[in-house]
Order: structure tokens, then sequence, then C-alpha cells
């Protein structure tokens, strides 16, 4: 899919708005996915793919920041460890500047 720089896809926008609610301590992938699915009263998650490649290109866009989350934390929950997503300066702006492809919000149905 083409699309113009600058411009972000309905699914993008989401994750940044659920990002930016979690500013305090980032969120790591399977917590959007839990998000956008229980938002929208779904009973299956985000599909793997979709999910994982708007975060990169939200990151390589500058619009999110990844790092792994100590090792020391998975290892006394028993679990691997995650990949944090934080927000960035250019985050808000994003949000509140940036025209969506197809005009409709995630899980809506276009007009």
């Amino acid at each position: 899919m083409f699309r113009r720089s600058g411009v972000l896809l309905p699914i993008e926008r989401r994750i940044l708005e659920i990002a930016l609610s979690h500013a305090a301590d980032g969120v790591y992938g399977f917590a959007l996915a839990k998000e956008l699915a229980d938002e929208r009263g779904a009973t299956r998650l985000i599909a793997h793919g979709t999910l994982y490649k708007a975060l990169g290109r939200l990151s390589k866009a500058g619009l999110l920041t990844a790092e792994w989350e100590e090792a020391s934390i998975a290892q006394t929950e028993a679990r691997p460890r995650r990949r944090v997503y934080r927000v960035t300066a250019q985050t808000a702006a994003a949000c509140t500047r940036t025209p969506e492809v197809g005009g409709a919000r995630w899980g809506e149905q276009p007009a």
C-alpha cells in the first residue's frame, strides 16, 4: 500500500492514542492488542502481523520508542521479557495534526 508521508492509518492513530494513555509506564504489544479488542467488543485479538508491523512503522517514524523491559522483572513474574513501547515528544502532535487514510476511526465502518 502506498500512501503519502505523514498520514496515519486508523489503527496507527488508535495505537498512538492508547500509548498516550499509558505514557507513564509504556505499553507492551499484548496489552495493546487486548485493549483494541476490548474497545470493539471483539472476541479475537488483532493479528500479530498487523499490530507489530504498525508498531514498527510508528517506531521508524519516531512516534514511539521500543525497548525490552528489565530481565529481572520478567524473571520475577516467570514469563518472557516484554518489549515496551513509549510515546515520544512528537506523538501527541501527530495524533492531533496528522490526517487519517480513509477517514474512519479504527473499528468503525466508513460512511
